[in-house]
Order: structure tokens, then sequence, then C-alpha cells
């Protein structure tokens, strides 16, 4: 039905007759001449219709914005003045000579234009037309320019790519499952697997040596800004190799999909940061490292001083007492500060202290704040010391629970990079090592997996056992512009090793046995040792388009509360379907 997409003609086919395909983006009628901009996925063309031709330009007349048509006729250079740099059919224009309307349209809800004031549940609720506009269309098409890319350099390395199953067995952490009642097994559920991560182990026992998958996971999250219920991943594992080998593959494959979608040049090799260090310096496992702003520890000078609200974390093991100094932050208004006051307290801080650095050469007399009557000289000085403070300065104070303390001064710290105009230009790639292979629960009074229960610890059987608390794990985490793109680790290879963290964790030999018995077994028929990764695709996408949230990087997405305007899913389904699965449907408790 055409010869060209529209972003294809150009000046190349001047005096040339060519058919195009698409919708009206605008129509216009100027004096008796109908211009028609028509748009398909490659990009727009103009068409021009006069009154010559009388059969098609009574056609063009009733033409309106989204109709859907086939439009023939000459190519030629615009008249001079009224060319469009902007586009690349901006030198030409089609004559029409014959119309054919193969499709009209209603009224759109939105303009289907780059800039749109719909809102996300309106552009969602027709995501069809939303997918039109060319903004939403560039990052669809950078989306799959990506995952092509991702694919060849996996292929080229001797990567197979393989399929693994959707309807799987219930994880431990069953309750972010999805959950799929079989009707041949009635009173058996499947669930929709949130990672292919024990699949993908059995096939390094298999021998496939080396796997990746572009998949679709599933995971039932608490209501959350910018999470789906199901996303895609780019999923890795790897037999007989290394950290550094594996985290070496996938910072060229970084820099090999950057340097050929974005034409941008990523650093060799990526820095690398204990979890330790990140945690210390940003209050972070995944710093932000365009914020030229840390935190800096000052536990040690407060364990003296009388003010308890510093004394009490100061003394305790599990304390923290850390400073952020603001370059310039002695412009903030009270109110300002009182802002930044109410924002921390989201993350469980009791407040915000401050000091303004007015002029360091008065000492106390140049601070200004509500809390120097409290501190000594001494630790005053040590304070503006150890932070390097500087005339015009603001420092920020966090005392509390170490948890508290680096949640809420590592937020604080990105908010004000952004709030101040302080985040340098570029790409910031990290790699972050030596995580804690455990985390003490206080609420559940056990272990919990920092990753997850399949990932290797450093040492021994006996070592970790002896030791959880400070065991180390083999696992690596991918943080790019303060964003965490992916993670992974070194597995356990070895049934005695897996048996004991599993111990750990809580989980006895029984529930091991009924949960993961499938996979300890393989284990024990000489599996190789073996690591991977994965990325969040689509968080990867967001941020090499510069969008704003992954929902604009996904076709069709769902909302905040994991529905679907488009389709209005999820739905009840008939009490017919739910006799034949064995299900009876039990009323919602009530709320007050």
């Amino acid at each position: 039905m055409r010869t060209h997409y529209c972003g294809q003609v150009t000046e190349t086919l001047v005096g040339e007759e060519v058919e195009v395909c698409g919708w009206v983006h605008r129509r216009r009628d100027h004096g008796g001449v109908i211009f028609v901009d028509l748009r398909d996925r490659d990009g727009i063309v103009q068409v021009v219709y006069d009154p010559d031709s009388p059969k098609v330009f009574e056609v063009a007349e009733r033409v309106r914005n989204e109709y859907v048509l086939r439009c023939k006729g000459k190519v030629r250079f615009r008249p001079e003045g009224t060319e469009n740099p902007n586009m690349s059919t901006g030198k030409i224009e089609i004559i029409g000579s014959s119309l054919e309307i193969l499709n009209r349209s209603e009224p759109p809800p939105f303009l289907v234009e780059d800039e749109t004031d719909a809102s996300e549940e309106v552009r969602l609720k027709h995501r069809y037309l939303d997918l039109r506009r060319p903004e939403m269309l560039q990052r669809l098409k950078i989306r799959a320019e990506i995952t092509r890319q991702l694919r060849s350099f996996l292929d080229q390395r001797g990567f197979m790519e393989i399929e693994t199953p959707f309807l799987t067995k219930a994880t431990p952490e069953g309750a972010r499952d999805y959950v799929v009642p079989s009707r041949t097994h009635q009173g058996k559920f499947f669930a929709l697997p949130q990672s292919p991560q024990l699949f993908k182990q059995l096939l390094m026992v298999s021998g496939m040596d080396r796997y990746y998958q572009v998949v679709r996971c599933f995971r039932d999250e608490d209501l959350r800004a910018d999470r789906q219920p199901e996303f895609t991943q780019l999923d890795i594992e790897a037999s007989f190799i290394s950290e550094a080998q594996i985290t070496n593959l996938m910072e060229d494959m970084f820099r090999d999909i950057f340097t050929h979608v974005l034409e941008v040049a990523l650093p060799h090799p990526f820095p690398r940061m204990t979890y330790a260090e990140a945690i210390e310096r940003f209050g972070s496992d995944k710093p932000d490292l365009r914020i030229p702003l840390e935190l800096v520890s000052i536990t040690d000078l407060m364990q003296e001083v009388e003010f308890k609200v510093f004394s009490g974390p100061a003394n305790d093991p599990k304390g923290r007492i850390a400073a952020l100094r603001l370059p310039k932050g002695g412009e903030l208004t009270r109110k300002e500060i009182d802002d930044y006051t109410k924002f921390v307290g989201i993350y469980g801080a009791k407040g915000l202290a401050y000091i303004k650095v007015n002029d360091l050469s008065q000492g106390r007399e140049g601070l200004q704040s509500p809390i120097l009557k409290f501190l000594p000289d001494d630790v005053v000085d040590a304070i503006m010391q150890r932070t390097g403070a500087q005339d015009g300065d603001l420092v920020f104070f966090g005392a509390d629970k170490a948890t508290i303390v680096n949640e809420a001064l590592g937020a604080l710290r990105v908010k004000l990079g952004h709030d101040r105009g302080i985040i340098e230009h570029g790409w910031k790639p990290l790699w972050v090592v030596d995580f804690p292979m455990f985390e003490f629960d206080e609420k559940e009074n056990r272990y919990v997996a920092l990753h997850h229960p399949f990932t290797a610890p450093v040492g021994s059987v006996e070592q970790v056992a002896a030791d959880p608390e400070q065991a180390l794990s083999r696992a690596y985490d991918m943080v790019l512009n303060g964003t965490e793109v992916g993670g992974g680790s070194i597995r356990i290879h070895d049934p005695a090793m897996q048996q004991e963290v599993l111990k750990l964790l809580g989980i006895d030999a029984a529930e091991a046995k009924d949960k993961f018995g499938f996979l300890l077994e393989a284990l024990s028929y000489g599996c190789p040792p073996h690591g991977g990764i994965a990325f969040g695709l689509d968080r990867l996408v967001m941020l090499m388009t510069g969008a704003q949230s992954i929902r604009d990087v996904m076709a069709f997405p769902k909302t905040q509360t994991a529905s679907c305007p488009l389709t209005a899913a999820p739905t009840e389904i008939s009490p017919a379907h739910l006799r034949e699965l064995g299900l009876r449907q039990r009323q919602p408790a009530a709320t007050e």
C-alpha cells in the first residue's frame, strides 16, 4: 500500500512519485490550499492538496486529526522560507495527486503530540493513542534498539538464549507471588516467577555454560511509585566464572550499548566501592556519584557531650551521628530548612540539626545554630575541620540509629543535589561489592539474606556458621546515576553450604526439602561454580531515554495500584469459572 515510510521521504526523492500511509498529525487550510502532516512510526511528512484536483481536494476537506490516510503524489522542494529544519523531511513536501481515507477517527481525548496535559490515567486508558505520540514512539524504538544490541553482544560471546517456565512453584517470599490456580490439580497452585533464578542455576548444572534471557517477571508489590507488577529483566548466568570476569564482561556490554545507542563513551573500568564505604560516605548502597556531597561521621566527637540527642546515639553500638556539608547552604531560608526537616521525617528522623557558617574566623561567634549552646568549643572546631566547612556553608546533622541516619541523610543528599542544581552532567556507573551476607531482622528475630539465599558467602561453611553477622557475600550491584540497574552474585554450588545458609535463615531441613529439594538434589550431581546477574531493562531504558517513569518506556504498563485502565484488569471471574477451578470466593473483610 506504500512505497515509503513518511520519515523516509527526503530531498533524495525530489521529482519521484511516492505513496505513503499514516495518521493525520495536523491538518491546516491556508487560503484554499490544504496541508496535511502525515505521521507514521518513522516520522512526519507534509502533503499538499490544492483545488486544481477538485475530487481529491474534496476528500482532503473531509480529513480530520487521526484519520488514517493513503496518499500518493510527487516529491518537491518546499518553497523558499517554508523549510522546517527540525524535521528530517523539512526540506520537501508531497504534492498530492490522490487521497484515500482508509479509516476515520473520533476526536481523540487528548492531542497526539509530544507535549500533552492529559493525566496519566487518561493516557493509560487510551494507551493506543498515547503510543502514537512521537515521544512515546521514540522511547519504544530506543528500547527495541537496546534489547537488540544486548542480544547481539551476548550472542557473539557464546551465550544461549533459553526460555524458562512462567508456571512454577511459589518462592519463600510467597506473599509477593502471583498465584495461578490449577484446573487439573484442584486445590493446588502455580506461581508466576519473580525471577528465573533457580531455573538458570539448573541450566548451569545441565552444562549449558552460558545462558541469557530477556524475560518477563512478576511481583505482587505493595503500592510504590515506580514499581510494576510485571517487568522485564535481562537475565544472565555463566559457569566457571569469577566475580572479576563477569563484572568486566558486563562493563563491556554496557559500554557497547551506550556507544551504539547513545554514542556515549562510558569509563573504563567502572569504579568499584565496597558496601561499607558506600553507606559510610553516601548513606546508600546505590549512590549517585554525580552529586559532590558526602556524609561525614562525627560519632566519636559526640561521645562526651552533655547533649543527649547527640551523646545517646554516639554511645549506642547501633547509633550514628553524621554531618552533611552543603556549600553555600547559608543562603537557605528558615522555611527551606523547615521543609528539609519535614522531608527527613519521612525516613524516621526526629529532627534535622544544622549550623550556618557565617564567618569561620570569628570562631563560635561566626556560627549560627540552636545547638551551639550544647557543644563545647573543641567539638565545634573539630566538626568544622572534619567537614571542611567554609564561610557561607551550612552543615546538617543526623543523630539516631545508623539505619535511620543513613536513609535520612542519604535521601537529603540527593534532594539537595537536585534542588540546588549541583548534579554533574554525564553518566556515573559504579560497582558496589562486598555486601553483608545476612541482615538480622529484629521483628522476625532471625537472619535474612541481603540479596537471596543462593548467593555464595565468602569463606568456608564453618566460618560462615561461626559468625554469620560478619560474613560477606560474593555479590555485586551495578549502579548508574544513583539507580540500581542490575544485581548479581557468584552462586552457591556446594550442597553443604546451601543447606547451612538455609539453616541460618531459619529454614529447617524439612522446609528446605519441601521448597528447594529439587535444587539441593541438583547441586549434588556435579554442579559447576557459576554466577550471574540480572538487569532491570525497564529502569535501564528509562535512564537512557531520560524518561521520568518506567511506565513511560513500557508499552502497556499498570498504574501505581497495579491495575490496567485500558482493559479494566483485574476483574472478577464468573461463578462457573470458579467452580471449574474448584475455588470459592470469600467476601473481603469489612474495613472501618
